[in-house]
């Protein structure tokens, strides 16, 4: 047990940062299918959204995956007050918007724009639970596969989105963090990916006309167009026909590990001694047999302290290391949070 302290020098502190990422593939069928009367999904009384679970929801396994919703702009054609719950879309959208894209100078919320800079004044929003993204959602990761005819499994022309720009053709103007573009096969711009805050928004307009144009058996396909679904459906109708479309979404995420790494340089005439009681026997050393012996001790513990020598962290050696007058040491430490 040391009595004595060694402040780091500048050249004895390194910091370091890693990226770890891991694939997440969601597919389909968990969306819609697995389990009878989807008795994974959970909707709520308010009616504002619905969360997708890996699992029936009221199972204690049961995984947050993600949230469905779907809100437009008080400035959309299809606005309307008589609207199926028109209050609540453009509440949806005006909370994501404030919270994705911010306020202009004026103070009012800005809308979601394409990297033309076209507005998009209806979306879906589909919100990632943290425990999938972690810190964020790796760019150029990201690949959405949905049916623009029949439902899954067995239906047809998928349509694959993916933000194949994402790696050097993000953006850094959102008080949420870095987003890009989504893209379908074609090049058509579809919506806006936010990778730390983990949230897709798909263009109403674009990917809904796609997903819902062809008529089939289901009720949400014999709707005659985007606007009348978007009107005349609640946001878990709405939800409930994406989800029914979805055939695979994936991605990698991102765990950021960030670390301080402590050279504690130990010179030969550093902590040869030692305050342990144990280390005496009738105020002789232990490890001396002879009067004239080089003392010796063995390092066991590191202790990283404050500038007024608070114990703030403890790092244990496998083993006991030997330490004498005629040796020097570096050891490494490293901290991770």
């Amino acid at each position: 047990m040391a009595t004595t302290f060694k402040n780091f020098l500048s050249n004895d502190l390194a910091n370091t940062r890693t990226l770890l990422h891991e694939a997440i593939p969601v597919t389909g069928t968990i969306a819609s299918g697995t389990y009878t009367a989807d008795s994974n999904i959970k909707e709520y009384g308010h009616g504002m959204f619905q969360s997708v679970y890996d699992y029936p929801h009221l199972s204690s396994s049961a995984n947050h995956i993600f949230d469905l919703t779907f809100g437009y702009h008080a400035d959309s054609p299809i606005q309307d007050a008589a609207h199926s719950q028109d209050s609540k879309k453009q509440n949806i959208y005006n909370q994501m918007a404030q919270t994705l894209v911010g306020y202009d100078a004026t103070g009012s919320i800005k809308k979601f724009t394409t990297s033309a800079g076209t507005e998009i004044k209806d979306a879906l929003f589909i919100n990632f639970a943290r425990l999938l993204t972690k810190d964020e959602i790796k760019k150029g990761s990201f690949t959405l596969n949905a049916l623009t005819g029949g439902t899954a499994p067995t239906g047809t022309s998928p349509m694959v989105i993916t933000d194949t720009s994402g790696a050097n053709g993000y953006r850094v103007d959102s008080p949420a963090g870095e987003y890009g573009y989504l893209y379908d096969a074609g090049g058509v711009e579809k919506g806006n990916l936010y990778y730390q805050a983990g949230i897709a928004i798909l263009s109403g307009g674009l990917v809904f006309t796609d997903a819902f144009g062809a008529a089939d058996s289901t009720a949400l396909d014999q709707r005659a167009s985007f606007v009348t679904l978007a009107t005349g459906s609640v946001i878990n109708e709405i939800s409930d026909g994406f989800r029914n479309k979805l055939t695979n979404v994936s991605f990698n995420n991102t765990t950021e590990l960030n670390s301080t790494i402590y050279f504690c340089r130990v010179n030969h005439n550093d902590f040869n001694y030692s305050s342990n009681p144990t280390y005496l026997s009738g105020s002789k050393l232990r490890v001396k047999t002879m009067a004239a012996d080089a003392p010796v001790s063995y390092i066991t513990t590191i202790g990283l302290y404050s500038a007024d020598n608070e114990l703030l962290a403890v790092a244990k050696l496998s083993e006991p290391l030997r330490k004498s007058s005629d040796t020097e040491l570096t050891l490494r430490v490293r901290l991770d949070y």
